[in-house]
């Protein structure tokens, strides 16, 4: 039963969550606890345990006027009985409660805006429809297009996304190519007595479409099908220009300048010899590989890596502008 006490305290982490979605929280007088509006949007909040108050809150139709205009009121129950049900509010219990409420200290700590699903009914019936049951899984979810390419996992959901972009809008699956290049290089170079080896062994990774450079594992990849609906996009940057340019990169990268001290009498002079590996002792083995990124169009571009979770500060795409 939720006491007097636990209701403040639920109140107020509460209003922490709407606001960390950036509504504008107020508290209002009893039997509710709080209004929330934001963008012609308005929220009515109860917290309580009470069957009788609850059955009162969900049949009720709240309005409220803003600037001479009347704006329908979405209703969302914060209750411990799990045995409660409503028709017209959103229902929170104890999962969705702390789901949210450690998003929401996440959203404020990497300043972004908290996305809440405020669709009516419980939310353990939301999640378990948007999971699916072990009798009928997540087809939708699971859904292929019979496409197979080489490609890094989709590990992000959807929604995930959405709420990491920090913006409402379309979700879109899109694959972005690049070419994942295994490089190797060996010998060395001996000038006077000073010695300088060229070894080196490692991955690098070229973006296909705006040549931007990505540090990758290989062994990563999987060969499978991509979800349906999912876009693969095409490379403008040829295999073999991407390869030129490791290797060009790995050269410079690996070149050294020797300085050699020398005395002749009363003398000391230096000399400088630069030193570069020989390209023929350079190998490298490159392959087209896929990375999946959820763009999200609303007001904004967002683009998150759909394999790391990284919000990414630049775009995979030539036409692209991230915010």
């Amino acid at each position: 039963m939720m006491e007097d006490d636990m209701r403040v305290k639920a109140r107020n982490a509460m209003r922490l969550i709407l606001e960390a979605a950036k509504f504008e929280v107020e508290e209002v007088d009893e039997p509710l606890d709080l209004s929330a509006v934001r963008d012609g949007e308005c929220l009515l909040v109860l917290c309580s345990d009470d069957a009788e108050l609850i059955g009162q809150f969900d049949k009720t139709n709240y309005s409220l006027m803003v600037d001479d205009q009347e704006m329908t009121c979405k209703k969302l129950l914060f209750t411990l009985e799990k045995d409660i049900s409503t028709e017209n509010c959103t229902q929170w219990g104890i999962d969705e409660f702390v789901q949210y409420a450690g998003e929401a200290v996440l959203a404020d700590i990497v300043a972004q805006e908290l996305k809440l699903d405020l669709t009516p009914g419980k939310g353990k019936a939301k999640k378990a429809a948007a999971a699916g049951s072990a009798a009928a899984p997540a087809a939708a979810e699971e859904e292929t297009s019979g496409i197979s390419i080489l490609h890094f996992p989709v590990k992000l959901s959807e929604q995930a996304a959405i709420r990491t972009a920090g913006i409402q809008g379309a979700a879109k699956l899109r694959f972005i190519p690049y070419y994942l290049i295994h490089y190797a290089s060996s010998g060395e170079q001996v000038y006077k007595d000073r010695r300088v080896p060229f070894d080196a062994d490692g991955w690098g990774a070229i973006n296909a479409i705006n040549g931007i450079k990505l540090d990758l594992d290989g062994t990563k990849v999987e060969d499978s099908e991509i979800p349906a609906n999912a876009e693969v996009s095409d490379a403008h940057i040829t295999k073999e220009e991407a390869s030129e340019r490791m290797v060009t990169e790995l050269i410079e990268r690996l070149t050294q300048k020797v300085r050699i001290k020398q005395e002749k009498g009363d003398a000391i002079f230096y000399e400088e010899k630069t030193l570069k590996p020989d390209r023929k002792n350079i190998t490298v083995d490159t392959k087209q590989v896929y990375i999946p990124v959820w763009q999200i169009r609303g007001k904004k571009i967002v683009e998150v890596n759909a394999f790391t979770g990284e919000l990414l500060s630049e775009p995979m795409d030539e036409g692209v502008e991230v915010f």
